[in-house]
């Protein structure tokens, strides 16, 4: 999420290596453009944990729908397609939230135990800024333990995360929704690919390297990143490239061919060529604006 969102990443504790629970922490402040948020398997749970603002969310070219959310407030996403947010500041302070995927195993256990060994995959409701207590309390907890333990516990960790599976499934369980969507990545496996991208943007673009570290084929690597970020594995490392020019050219004073080089463009006129068609403008012009 840390590629999609252009707020500051917080730092977190060394989580302990699960794949189940992926947090994650945010500072915002207000975003005019659209941005995308990509669709994977796990339900994406939001909590506010300072400031306030006024969200905007929409499917790709439908309509907006606003919610004013505060400290305490949460979403829940569990759609099948990436969608599009947006979001002003309230009186221009920042807002802080945390990122919570839970892995489906968890969910799978709950449905099992509350709705009998013979379940199926179960779909949860989409939330925009709601209040839930038991929600707040959980997600509270897990924060701390991540977050200010110098050494988080597994155990901890993973009970917590058990208990928020079970109150999801009692209480946001889908009824009208009993298909799950089975083609999108994991949360996990979407991170560790962007991150293999972010390091190797001064590489030739390989699909074959992104599906292993993916650990699919092609093919079905291919297929479900699109499905998850609305981009083929290309189109998206294009714009990993752009994002860090976009950031040299306002953040250092280095000269443009040596920022073509950094993003892997040894010819200067393609650099231009690429970044003028993704961004709207040169890299000189971008610089100067």
């Amino acid at each position: 999420m840390s590629h999609y969102l252009p707020g500051e990443a917080r730092a977190t504790a060394q989580q302990p290596p699960m794949q189940d629970v992926v947090v994650q922490l945010f500072s915002h402040r207000t975003i005019i453009e659209p941005i995308q948020v990509p669709a994977v398997l796990e339900p994406l749970l939001v909590l506010v944990l300072a400031g306030a603002a006024r969200v905007e969310e929409r499917a790709p070219g439908g309509q907006w729908s606003a919610a004013t959310v505060m400290a305490g407030d949460f979403f829940l996403t569990d759609t099948h397609e990436p969608y599009e947010m947006r979001w002003q500041t309230l009186e221009g302070e920042q807002f802080e939230v945390m990122h919570l995927y839970l892995g489906l195993p968890l969910i799978d256990q709950a449905a099992r135990e509350l709705l009998g060994p013979q379940s199926t995959a179960v779909a949860l409701r989409d939330v925009s800024g709601a209040h839930d207590d038991t929600v707040r309390w959980l997600m509270e907890k897990l924060h701390h333990e991540l977050v200010e333990q110098r050494q988080p516990s597994p155990l901890c960790v993973r009970g917590l995360a058990q208990a928020l599976a079970v109150h999801l499934v009692r209480h946001y369980w889908d009824r009208q929704d009993a298909v799950r969507r089975s083609n999108a990545l994991p949360a996990y496996k979407l991170r560790r690919v962007v991150e293999a991208m972010d390091a190797q943007l001064a590489d030739d673009f390989s699909l074959a390297q992104l599906a292993r570290t993916a650990e699919l084929s092609e093919y079905h690597f291919s297929r479900m990143f699109k499905r998850a970020t609305g981009l083929s594995p290309s189109q998206y490392f294009i714009g990993l490239r752009m994002a860090r020019a976009r950031r040299l050219l306002i953040e250092t004073q280095r000269s443009v061919i040596d920022i073509g080089l950094e993003v892997g463009y040894s010819s200067p006129s393609h650099f231009s060529q690429v970044f003028r068609r993704e961004v709207g403008v040169t890299p000189s012009a971008y610089r100067q604006a």
